[in-house]
């Protein structure tokens, strides 16, 4: 048996494989950071073995409440991600498997892998609708990609919807699939619709730094880049910078930053209540929005989520709240679940990819329902 993590968003330490039934592991930390809970590595030479793989440093995560409830994502054909059982107690995680295969892998949620983004941007790109535009460079040398989608014009909205900022939270990618493969769809009416009115502004990955060394929530140097919104830099936060400049050269009338939440089983919003500018036209808006993102997807909620900021109070280094001052418009956040849908739980798939997706194809409706009032 061997285990590896030597690809792409791969995080694990080996401490003892010697037995299948007892195999010690450990996860990493996020480099230049104290947080750690992504993990991702592969399984090899155990197919019709029976694996207890214990990661034994869990209780030691940046969010151990994680775990309750939580059920490890699994793959033989790096397609299909299942879940499997998977404990936790007195700070161990445990995942227990019989590997089908000679080769399986595992990981916090369904990883989204530098191969799916450049296919996701080249289909993309492929539509007359859409236009890709490299704002510039990461730390270590990535591509920031843009996908501008429609066509720029002085009565339309200016809409951005950014994801994975924080790069474990591959929810968000998934989610982006499914937001751009509706809004590129020729025969939709309601992406047609939306366009005639709006052009958008979309950031599928913002961390792809941090996607490739298997991070949870830091770029190359150990930025946050969601506390970085109200002074990035080139040297420290560039994938902020990149993005807020184009930003400032667009202007915002409305922006959505896709995450995933690791204790909540919930999907909800998280608004920007708390900062200055915040105005009763704001919150009626942004009720409305998620009214109507509940009907058009029972998976989206509005009773679970954090509590709201006190006026004044909100973290001006968050993007959704210094977008939402700084541009004096409609900014939210969307979080998603690495847990399962607790409302509509799914034994065998828990929140998946396919779910994802969905849910970020539904997104055009409530889109359109706050569009004329931006």
């Amino acid at each position: 048996m061997h285990i590896s993590d030597a690809f792409h968003s791969g995080n694990i330490t080996v401490i003892d494989a010697s037995d299948p039934s007892d195999v010690r592991l450990e996860i990493r930390n996020d480099a230049g950071d104290e947080h750690l809970q992504w993990f991702h590595f592969r399984v090899s030479g155990a197919r019709g073995v029976p694996l207890t793989l214990r990661i034994v440093n869990a209780g030691k995560t940046s969010y151990p409440e994680g775990w309750e409830d939580y059920r490890a994502a699994a793959s033989h054909d790096r397609q299909a991600w299942r879940r499997v059982d998977t404990t936790y107690t007195d700070g161990v995680l445990t995942i227990s498997l019989t590997p089908e295969t000679d080769a399986v892998e595992l990981a916090y949620f369904a990883p989204y892998s530098h191969e799916q983004h450049l296919d996701l941007i080249a289909r993309c790109a492929r539509s007359p609708r859409c236009r890709h535009e490299v704002l510039g460079r990461t730390l270590d040398g990535a591509d920031m990609d843009l996908l501008v989608v429609g066509e720029p014009a002085p009565h339309k909205k200016v809409l951005w919807v950014i994801a994975r900022q924080h790069p474990g939270e591959t929810m968000a990618e998934w989610w982006m699939e499914g937001f751009l493969a509706r809004v590129l769809d020729p025969a939709d009416p309601l992406a047609r619709r939306l366009l005639e009115r709006s052009v958008l502004y979309v950031v599928p990955n913002m961390n792809p730094d941090g996607s490739r060394r298997g991070h949870l929530r830091v770029n190359a140097c150990g930025a946050n880049l969601n506390r970085e919104w109200h002074a990035p830099t080139l040297e420290r936060s560039p994938e902020v910078k990149l993005v807020r400049d184009r930003m400032d050269e667009t202007g915002v009338d409305f922006c959505l930053d896709v995450h995933g939440d690791e204790a909540l089983p919930y999907n909800f919003i998280s608004g920007a209540e708390g900062v200055p500018s915040w105005t009763a036209r704001l919150a009626a808006l942004q009720q409305r929005f998620e009214v109507h993102y509940e009907r058009a997807n029972p998976d989206f909620q509005r009773v679970h989520g954090y509590p709201v900021d006190e006026p004044g109070k909100a973290n001006m280094t968050m993007c959704t709240s210094q977008v939402a001052e700084r541009y004096s418009c409609l900014a939210m956040t969307l979080e998603q679940p690495f847990k399962d849908n607790a409302d509509a739980p799914d034994l065998a798939w828990g929140w998946s990819p396919e779910r994802c997706r969905k849910l970020g194809a539904s997104v055009l409706h409530p889109i359109l329902e706050v569009l004329a009032e931006l």
